[in-house]
């Protein structure tokens, strides 16, 4: 039986660091820089972290077997990419899945009547602690008129589009796609789909791989 996480139950495995100093470098509207200084193997290291609330991410699939997707300008890499409905978890307390009920509604007005945990990942763990929890979410349903959020900023100018599953499946394959929770979704979600769906955990699935809810 494997003791490092290797081999059959392949698994990460989550630790408590000898943090000896810790110091904010950059106090940002959204996330910080912070620089730790830390106990590893007898040897004290400092890295600098992008301190990262988190986010969530919803990959709704409707009863056509398409995926919503919304086209959104990403000022860093200047460009128009393809991506799932996503958003900060900068609301203190809040549940995840509640955060995504409110990115689906917000980015795309649609509501859903079944979620579960597709996926969670991971963006850039070698400096920032950004962790991403991706759910799916299917029975989909219009946010009545009246209801629907005011979108602004680069959210005003959102395209939204369905695509079968399998042709955003081939996108990704062919590597016109280049948003990676989009990748790692859709990937997930097409591996899903052909063992009938057997893998998904329930929405409320504990989460101790984001840094701040262990």
């Amino acid at each position: 039986m494997s003791t490092d996480g290797a081999g059959p139950g392949l698994h990460d495995e989550l630790v408590t660091p000898d943090v000896r100093r810790s110091e904010v470098l950059h106090d940002g509207a959204v996330w910080d820089v912070r620089a730790d200084t830390f106990v590893y193997e007898g040897q004290e290291l400092t890295r600098e972290v992008v301190d990262h609330p988190g986010a969530v991410a919803v990959l709704a699939l409707d009863d056509d077997d398409q995926v919503v997707l919304i086209r959104q300008y990403r000022h860093p890499v200047a460009a128009l990419d393809w991506e799932i409905p996503a958003g900060l978890l900068d609301v203190a307390d809040e549940d995840p899945v509640v955060g995504a009920r409110r990115e689906l509604a917000e980015e795309v007005d649609l509501v859903a009547d079944e979620w579960t945990v597709l996926t969670d990942l991971w963006t850039s763990p070698g400096g920032m602690s950004e962790a991403i929890r991706i759910y799916l979410a299917r029975g989909l349903r219009p946010v009545p008129e009246a209801e629907r959020f005011e979108r602004e900023h680069e959210e005003a100018h959102l395209v939204v589009r369905r695509v079968d599953l399998d042709e955003v499946h081939a996108a990704v394959l062919a590597g016109t796609v280049h948003n990676s929770t989009l990748m790692i979704a859709v990937l997930a979600a097409h591996a899903q789909r052909a063992q009938g769906w057997s893998g998904l955990r329930p929405a409320d699935s504990p989460w101790p791989e984001h840094p701040g809810r262990r």
